[in-house]
């Protein structure tokens, strides 16, 4: 996949991520502490960047798995992370979106995932999901602000979370849909 040129702003890119981005990546991930806080309890960790090339659902290969980075200009403020086809064919499941706390509130990221779900349904998929802790508020309201359903919490049947194996720790997951079966359809 070539970089992706955010519409709105010319400094905004998304790409692939590359083996020479994992030390900014691994900074991305410690400066999103308060996401890792509410979604697993406990900061980041030395791990965390390996664990994305191998979290996956059940059932879920690795060409599924797209890794991104935002770029604004040449700094590397974000990093998301999808599995297409999942949990079905004209689905795409969202396990992280995050943005530095310098990169926040500035609407980057609106128009980063504005663009990234435009893209994604060009290339099919009419549901994308996500997972939020119920005491994320600003993951919540960016959803939200996306035209995301967001569900309550329920029972945790499945050792996975999002498009990855949760751990022990993550609990308090709402679900986030957008697209079929929700009021909002992806391509609008």
């Amino acid at each position: 996949m070539e970089p992706l040129q955010i519409a709105g702003d010319e400094s905004l890119t998304a790409r692939p991520m590359l083996p020479e981005d994992e030390p900014a990546v691994s900074r991305v991930l410690a400066a999103c502490e308060d996401y890792l806080l509410a979604a697993t309890g406990s900061p980041a960790l030395a791990a965390d960047v390996q664990s994305l090339y191998y979290s996956l659902p059940d059932g879920a290969d690795f060409e599924q798995k797209h890794l991104l980075v935002l770029c604004d200009g040449a700094e590397l403020v974000g990093v998301a992370d999808a599995v297409a086809g999942c949990p079905d064919a004209r689905s795409c499941s969202v396990g992280l979106f995050l943005l530095t706390l310098k990169a926040r509130r500035k609407g980057m990221g609106t128009l980063v995932a504005r663009h990234l779900l435009r893209e994604a349904a060009a290339r099919g998929p009419r549901r994308v999901t996500a997972t939020c802790p119920q005491s994320w508020t600003p993951g919540l309201a960016f959803l939200e602000k996306l035209d995301f359903e967001v569900r309550p919490p329920r029972q945790k049947t499945a050792s996975t979370a999002g498009n990855r194996h949760g751990s022990a720790t993550e609990r308090d997951l709402c679900t986030a849909v957008r697209g079929a079966g929700t009021a909002v359809d992806v391509a609008g």
